[in-house]
């Protein structure tokens, strides 16, 4: 786990502390940090962070520019970056390819700059009269002995993709988020929150681009952000770690050598057989320079590119999709590895092993299942989380195009729906949900939420024993301002008393303010629940000396997505054509047949879901015997333990809500038991987080 924090006090710090070297000339200083600047506002790198990884500029003293993560712009171009930055202009910070934070400090004022996607988010708290700040919740938490915060907790269950709900809170009280799109700046310790992206209005829609400059700009920027990873310094387990193939080990498989081994050094991606993990292996293979490891230091000396195929044996596969893997690999600069896994990588296993992270999400089940897959890759590994949220249309923008009288876009997503199924009804169906979520005012939809929050929480099925949720279902459920989530139906009346209560009380919030179309706040909102449910998935699953690297979740990438005109969005096999066209323009061509197709990965998933289920039934049973959760009044033991049973027997009930609650009460667990504290020194807190939160049965 890697992360930044600093702090921003109100008084002028000591002038023994304007030269600090080391974090060691504070009193108060994070337990294994890199200083990276001193002085009353210091910053501090905690983890294992490569060299290359941060780069700090300056022009002149105080006024110093420091990027976390990878970057594809130049010492020269950082510079005038923050020269330009000086007078508060901050967004042309967040424009160059790559995933990265930047921090700019000029004077006494000290800018930290979050993404569109929320996966590298910005965290703040009130301390010392001043403001701290950390790329991660419980460095902060610890810092101020920060509580529980069991609210947040039921918001998060009941609504995870209603911003409204969840507002800018954390589950530690007192430890806030920063929105996506937004920057921290903090004065002498006082602080502002302030977007730098474009605001769009309720009635207008935003300038949109004809349809080959889009597309040509997701291709430019989505080949930047692949070319940013291919020129970093390429990297190699350390040595000491792993080593050679210790060869056949009684009780050790081939996996389990693999394991043992670490990554291997280069460069590797997933090539999963879908169209965002397959574009980005044959963007990664076929752009100019050495896509695989370095000289001397592997097979092909460089030449050739790690693609990594999951395939579980337990649940019935796709077979196109594997076939179609196959023939990706099939290029020259492709090395392929096939990662069968078998029940000791399904979902719900080696649940005792899971780590702490810094927040509860639903990837935490899976932990295992995604270690295993990530292990065989690279020390840097490309992975095509975010392709759908950020290229494929919200149904909720359907109302965007009622709104600007664009009714005959509405025609193709609708009959395709329609062929789906094989409903004649369901055009006008989908039609009249979408005409009324564009005549329905932001704050009616709000308050429609809130009563659905205590009417129905079960989202329309009310739990109905053998129907399940189909593409007009969720469609529907979609095209509204608000919904329950799927974890909402097992909590108790109080929480979603209390959740619908924040629901109503949203209003003059910062997430309230009631701008902004239906289609696009729906969009934001999936694509901001995305990419926390991913740093969560980057922590849990973390290999040692690894890097994940997510390049449609990039800024650039997002903006020339969103760029995108929404009537091309919608249509069906929009994502398909829009990378076939990037990988055509990048001079890739020859696709394997059936490129494009979507069906299958989510069948298999789900069947892998309900075997770990069935397979892990007493070890969920005695995690609800009596759980933290229900003594933060958020559940009934039995009524989870009910659930569980009956999904692992095969009844219709949205797994993904399970995986929440299953989730978050590990997390509860891990976090309770944790010792130790994330700050030392002389003025160190001398109580940990959450010791006072929820009672706690376990030992502290």
């Amino acid at each position: 786990m890697r992360w930044l924090v600093g702090w921003s006090s109100a008084a002028a710090a000591p002038s023994f502390l304007d030269g600090a070297q080391s974090a060691d000339d504070y009193d108060l200083h994070p337990v294994g940090a890199q200083l990276v600047w001193g002085g009353s506002d210091p910053l501090w790198a905690v983890g294992d962070w490569r060299p290359d990884e941060i780069r700090v500029v300056d022009v002149a003293p105080l006024i110093r520019l420091a990027i976390f993560g990878t970057c594809g712009a130049s010492d020269d171009q950082l510079r005038v970056g923050l020269l330009s930055a000086r007078g508060g202009a901050v967004r042309h910070l967040t424009a160059w390819s790559g995933g990265y934070t930047a921090v700019a400090q000029v004077g006494r004022r000290t800018t930290v700059l979050g993404d569109l996607a929320g996966a590298r988010p910005v965290f703040h708290a009130a301390w010392d009269g001043g403001t701290a700040y950390a790329t991660a919740a419980l460095p902060l938490a610890d810092l101020i002995e920060a509580e529980l915060d069991v609210p947040h907790l039921a918001a998060q269950l009941a609504c995870p993709d209603v911003p409204e709900a969840l507002g800018d809170g954390t589950p530690y009280a007192g430890v806030r988020r920063v929105p996506p799109g937004h920057a921290l700046i903090l004065r002498e310790g006082a602080k502002e929150i302030t977007g730098y992206e474009p605001r769009a209005s309720l009635a207008v829609a935003a300038p949109s681009l004809d349809t080959e400059p889009a597309v040509a700009g997701v291709r430019d920027a989505l080949v930047e952000s692949v070319r940013a990873r291919l020129a970093a310094p390429r990297h190699a387990p350390e040595p000491g770690y792993g080593g050679l193939d210790p060869g056949p080990v009684p009780g050790m498989g081939p996996a389990d050598r693999r394991a043992s081994r670490g990554p291997a050094p280069g460069i590797g991606a997933d090539l999963s057989g879908g169209i965002a993990s397959g574009t980005l292996a044959l963007l990664a293979a076929g752009l100019p320079g050495a896509p695989g490891t370095p000289p001397g230091l592997g097979p092909g000396q460089g030449e050739r590119l790690v693609a990594v195929t999951f395939n579980d044996l337990t649940a019935r596969a796709d077979e196109a999709e594997l076939e179609r893997a196959r023939t990706i690999a099939a290029n020259p600069r492709l090395h392929h590895v096939v990662v069968a896994a078998g029940e000791a990588a399904l979902p719900y296993a080696d649940l005792e092993n899971m780590p702490l992270t810094d927040e509860p999400g639903p990837s935490l089940v899976a932990a295992a299942r995604h270690r295993r897959r990530l292990t065989a890759g690279s020390a840097d590994h490309l992975v095509g989380v975010g392709a759908r949220e950020v290229l494929d249309a919200h149904p909720a923008r359907l109302a965007d195009l009622l709104l600007d009288r664009r009714r005959r876009s509405l025609f193709r997503p609708v009959t395709a729906l329609a062929r789906a199924e094989g409903s004649v009804l369901a055009p006008l169906t989908v039609y009249r949900a979408a005409r009324r979520l564009a005549r329905t005012t932001y704050w009616e939809g709000i308050s429609e939420g809130a009563e659905a929050l205590l009417d129905d929480p079960a989202g329309g099925l009310g739990g109905a024993p053998g129907r399940s949720r189909g593409a007009l279902d969720a469609s529907l459920a979609a095209l509204s301002w608000c919904r329950p989530g799927p974890a909402a139906r097992w909590l108790t009346g109080e929480a979603l008393a209390e959740v619908s209560v924040r629901l109503r009380g949203s209003a003059g919030t910062a997430n309230g303010d009631g701008t902004g179309r239906p289609g696009e706040r729906r969009a934001a909102a999936a694509l901001a629940q995305l990419g926390a449910d991913y740093r969560v998935f980057e922590q849990a699953a973390e290999v040692r000396f690894q890097r994940l690297h997510a390049p449609f979740l990039d800024n650039q990438v997002v903006r020339a997505c969103r760029a995108l005109p929404e009537a091309l969005r919608v249509q069906p096999g929009a994502r398909a054509a829009v990378l076939g066209a990037v990988l055509d323009g990048a001079g890739i061509r020859g696709l394997p047949p059936g490129w494009g197709a979507t069906t299958g990965p989510a069948a298999a998933a789900a069947s892998a879901e309900r075997i770990g289920l069935r397979r892990a039934s007493a070890e969920l049973a005695d995690l609800f015997h009596r759980p933290l959760l229900a003594d933060a009044g958020l559940v009934e033991g039995r009524v989870v333990r009910k659930a569980l049973r009956a999904a692992a027997d095969g009844e219709p009930l949205p797994l993904s809500g399970l995986a929440e609650l299953v989730s978050t009460e590990l997390w509860l667990q891990r976090l309770l038991m944790r010792r130790g504290s994330c700050w030392t020194g002389d003025a160190a807190p001398r109580q940990r987080a959450v010791a006072g939160g929820v009672p706690p049965r376990l030992p502290l």
